[in-house]
């Protein structure tokens, strides 16, 4: 056998072998999730999707606690993509907005979270309001934030005089929407 015939089996048992991979990628399991985010039964997975963005922050001042300061959460900035490492939205806020490139968006309002390890913003389960726009987003009823990485508050001093000055952290989650039965 040549070395040209060599290297062309070779390359496509690569690709068969990439190809089988992801056509046979588990489905998100809740199994190992915190009762607390577990989407209820009567539903399905509609998507999942990795980000990767920028938290922001602020140094404010503590409400009714004269003299005292904490870092506030301001908003998100992430990208998203689907499995196959495909650019299928964006995640943003004020308010928490989930957007596909077709257009369609969706908000909503946050039902629980569960401790995601030191270091790391919590696992998250939110309600999702009604979408925008036809596309992706539509009838998306739950979204979870899940397997989450850094994102958590600065760990430099908020004191008065760092008052109102913002810090970007960096973080990377999965969000899995999904849809009713």
């Amino acid at each position: 056998m040549s070395i040209r015939t060599t290297l062309a089996l070779i390359a496509v048992a690569t690709l068969s072998a990439c190809a089988t991979q992801g056509a046979h990628m588990a489905p998100f399991s809740q199994a190992a999730l915190p009762d607390a985010v577990k989407v209820p039964m009567g539903h399905r997975v509609a998507m999942e999707t990795a980000a990767a963005g920028d938290i922001t922050y602020q140094c404010r001042a503590k409400k009714d606690m004269a003299g005292q300061f904490e870092w506030v959460f301001v908003g998100p900035d992430a990208g998203m993509k689907d499995r196959s490492g495909k650019v299928v939205g964006k995640y943003y806020g004020p308010p928490a907005t989930w957007e596909s490139n077709d257009g369609s968006k969706v908000t909503g309002a946050q039902v629980a979270v569960a401790p995601a390890g030191a270091g790391n913003i919590p696992s998250q389960l939110v309600k999702a309001n009604p979408a925008m726009g036809m596309g992706a987003m539509q009838g998306v009823s739950f979204i979870q934030r899940v397997n989450t990485k850094g994102g958590v508050a600065p760990s430099a001093l908020c004191t008065a005089a760092t008052l109102d000055k913002k810090q970007v952290v960096t973080y990377t989650a999965d969000y899995i929407f999904w849809r009713a039965v």
